[in-house]
């Protein structure tokens, strides 16, 4: 006769309470890891941006208005004197949310600000809003 080998089924749950204890140490660090990816994306995505709108600056004198918003940096709004041929970004980003960026112009400045993971103003952590003044 041939014995017969395997793992016993006490055995199989041990090695699945191993993994999954590992599993479960590991996945808070990994989930926190992209929530400060997405945070440093928005980061950089908005300094993009507000360097874009200083060379629109540069050669149109002014920022875009509230309503020519951040798609002046990609299409010629009827304002620009001096649009860049082919603009000053290739398109307009999403934040990593898949949001819109938001943009404000006033008084001679602007602000460019992503509502974070939430999607919605204010919010604390990752949900907080992530801007240019910041």
């Amino acid at each position: 006769m041939k014995k017969q080998s395997g793992f016993t089924l006490i055995e199989i749950m041990v090695v699945i309470a191993i993994i999954a204890g590992l599993v479960a140490m590991v996945a808070p660090n990994v989930i926190e890891s992209a929530d400060k990816a997405r945070v440093d994306t928005a980061k950089a995505d908005i300094s993009t941006l507000s360097q874009a709108m200083d060379m629109y600056k540069l050669d149109n004198f002014k920022y875009p208005t509230t309503d020519e918003g951040i798609e002046a940096l990609t299409t010629k709004p009827s304002s620009a004197k001096n649009w860049k041929q082919g603009g000053y970004l290739k398109k307009s980003p999403q934040d990593p949310w898949g949001n819109e960026y938001q943009y404000i112009a006033e008084s001679g400045s602007f602000e460019i600000w992503s509502y974070g993971a939430d999607g919605q103003e204010g919010g604390e952590g990752y949900d907080s809003d992530i801007s240019s003044q910041d």
